[in-house]
């Protein structure tokens, strides 16, 4: 049975959960390999079918694992379905069970071989994408390497057979892989797919359920993409007032930098905060009161008693969106510490804990892949090569929720990861982590746990930035999302 994007289970895997799961379904009878082939080679021919390929000039592409065997079972399917269909494959000297049993079965049905792929590459209007599977790890063996720089360049459609070759299943990294339009994953969706650099290789990713879902264990990683309904913000009563919908006070804005507070502030009001106040340098009251007089603004030269009542008022802080690493910045860090309010800590409170690093539980910490970086005292090429190594790293450091932004957001609370591949390159632009600061201050405020409150926040930006991205991706500015901000966290 197949399924969309829309449709996909939130329960993700890894590698060697699905491994295990296919031992498990083959030790019990009930399957065997050559059965699952066949259901993901037929799943991949009822793919293409539907996807009004089947006229097309065909080239399938079979490494020598399993991934290649469903990938001649597709062939198959093809050749006697009449399609116009070529198969190349690379072959090794010790043939697999599967891979065996799915060569005879397309050369009985009166396959044969390609000898070269370049040519074929040239003239195919879809390639079939079976050259490696879940066991890719680190750099690519020839002739993988030069064959996936071909398919790239020749860039036809493109459909990948349960990963794109030259992705890392675990990780969503890889240093060269097939950039697939679509990809078919069997088994149960793993945890790669949807982070990272698979996020620019996947395409459209569909799901085809071979029969593994009883021998599967929980998952602790799940898709939260598509959901908004059931992440628990509290109903509003009829006769609530500003004060009982959610307090939050911004903190940040050094010399030249008040948009970013201002961005943050107004985020936290569309969100639905009751009350927003922002603590920031005296001279950027213009700024962030201009066209937004419901922002409360409170001028901070120095840290003194005005500051720490403005910060005790608050149910929630927000600190960082512009902060700066000085002196002025430090002072309302360490003020913001003193309190016990629950916190949101961007930007730039988070390059000041990596100086001093210390662990709290009742804060949420929203690191790029750069702050990350600093905050683990590593490369931030290490961060990419496993996020979710990163984010379960940074949790135990620091403690509290961690939301590692960027392609496939990861929220992590030491429990239960939650990965959400939500928003598009239009959030590459400067102010769009302030905006995502302000809307999770918000819902916090607002009654909502940490957890919670991180993954909707994130949920919702990113629904925001693809409803701003319609007029298009170049050019769309962080303050584009404030009008799609309300109307969906009114789905909550």
């Amino acid at each position: 049975m197949l399924f969309s994007d829309g449709q996909l289970p939130s329960a993700l895997y890894t590698a060697q959960m699905i491994r295990d799961a296919e031992a498990r379904l083959i030790a019990s009878g009930e399957a065997n390999l050559c059965q699952l082939i066949d259901s993901a080679g037929q799943s991949a021919f009822e793919l293409l079918q539907r996807e009004g390929k089947l006229n097309s000039k065909i080239l399938v592409l079979a490494g020598y694992g399993n991934n290649g065997a469903d990938a001649y079972i597709c062939a198959t399917l093809l050749l006697e379905s009449g399609c116009d269909v070529a198969l190349y494959a690379v072959e090794r000297s010790e043939a697999g069970e599967g891979i065996s049993y799915a060569k005879a079965a397309f050369l009985a049905a009166g396959g044969h071989q390609l000898s070269d792929y370049e040519e074929a590459l040239k003239e195919a209007e879809v390639v079939v994408d079976g050259l490696l599977g879940t066991g890719v790890k680190g750099e690519l063996r020839a002739p993988f390497a030069e064959m996936i720089v071909a398919i790239n360049r020749y860039s036809p459609w493109i459909l990948s057979l349960d990963v794109p070759s030259g992705i890392d299943v675990d990780t969503g990294a890889g240093q060269l892989a097939v950039k697939a339009d679509v990809t078919l994953t069997f088994g149960a969706p793993k945890q790669g797919l949807i982070t990272g650099k698979a996020r620019d290789c996947v395409g459209r990713l569909w799901f085809a359920d071979i029969g593994l879902q009883e021998y599967l264990p929980e998952s602790k990683v799940l898709n939260i993409a598509h959901r908004l309904t059931d992440l628990g913000l509290p109903a509003r009563a009829q006769n609530s007032h500003k004060g009982a919908c959610g307090k939050v006070t911004v903190i940040g804005g050094d010399i030249g930098m008040a948009g970013a507070p201002r961005l943050a502030a107004e985020s936290c009001l569309r969100a639905g905060a009751g009350l927003v106040a922002v603590i920031s340098r005296p001279e950027h009251l213009t700024v962030v009161n201009s066209g937004r007089p419901e922002i409360m603004f409170w001028g901070c030269e120095l840290v003194d008693m005005e500051v720490y009542q403005r910060l005790g008022w608050a149910d929630i802080l927000l600190i960082g969106p512009g902060l700066g690493k000085h002196d002025w910045g430090y002072n309302l860090l360490k003020a913001t510490g003193l309190s016990d309010k629950s916190c949101v800590m961007d930007a730039d409170a988070l390059n000041l804990l990596a100086l001093e690093p210390s662990r709290q539980s009742n804060w949420v910490l929203t690191p790029h892949s750069g702050e990350a970086a600093r905050l683990l005292g590593i490369s931030i090429a290490e961060v990419e090569a496993d996020r979710f190594a990163a984010v379960y790293a940074l949790q135990a450091k620091y403690g509290g929720v961690v939301v590692l932004k960027g392609a496939g957001t990861l929220i992590y609370d030491g429990k239960v990861c939650h990965v959400a591949p939500v928003g598009n390159p239009g959030l590459a632009s400067g102010g769009s982590g302030d905006v995502l600061g302000g809307i999770i201050a918000a819902l916090m405020a607002q009654g909502m746990a940490k957890m919670e409150a991180a993954s909707a926040g994130v949920v919702v930006h990113g629904a925001a930035a693809d409803l701003a991205a319609k007029d298009g991706e170049r050019g769309m500015l962080a303050c584009d999302l404030f009008a799609h901000i309300r109307a969906l966290v009114d789905k909550i």
